[in-house]
């Protein structure tokens, strides 16, 4: 098995393929090559791949997240997509092992977000949890603000400053997911 790193325009129209197979989310089944590097511009992709190549987890490594926080703009690398290729073969557990090594050693400030029943796994996994901290966390949808859907909000590598400041989030002191126009 190898770690493997990979910009979006670095991925083969077969690694793509495998990844959006992976990830099963209909509205991106059919989500063709051209879009899928331009939609996912801002990332890039770490997998766990064996000695032929194939595709055994991935996680996509989100650059574009910023969180304001009392008026003030944090901006994280965001780590989604987390899947293996097989379930209970410690696929996805050593990736996150080398992802959390490798965003330490490049000092890549990362969180995720996990729901509630996948706490057991980050928690084997050594990934610090903020837990139930994710729903003070709101998304713009149209006209309206509302609570993100995930629970927990996962540390992989982050200054203590950003930690703490993340710990303070509760229903009056919510952050905001500002997304680009």
């Amino acid at each position: 098995m190898k770690y493997q790193i990979k910009q979006t325009n670095e991925l083969t129209e077969q690694e793509i393929e495998h990844i959006l197979q992976l990830w099963d989310i209909s509205a991106w089944n059919t989500m063709k090559s051209a879009f899928f590097r331009t939609f996912f511009k801002d990332s890039e992709f770490h997998f766990l791949v064996d000695f032929q190549q194939n595709i055994l987890a991935v996680i996509r490594l989100n650059f574009d997240f910023t969180l304001e926080i009392s008026g003030k703009p944090y901006a994280y690398a965001e780590a989604v997509g987390l899947v293996a290729a097989q379930k209970k073969k410690g696929y996805g557990a050593l990736l996150v092992q080398y992802f959390k090594e490798n965003v330490t050693q490049r000092n890549r400030e990362t969180i995720g977000f996990c729901h509630e029943d996948l706490r057991p796994f980050y928690e084997k996994c050594d990934v610090e949890i903020l837990y139930d901290k994710a729903k003070s966390i709101k998304e713009n949808a149209g006209s309206e603000w509302i609570n993100a859907e995930d629970d927990d909000i996962l540390l992989f590598h982050i200054s203590q400053e950003k930690k703490e400041q993340l710990s303070t989030l509760s229903t009056e002191n919510n952050a905001y997911l500002i997304t680009k126009e």
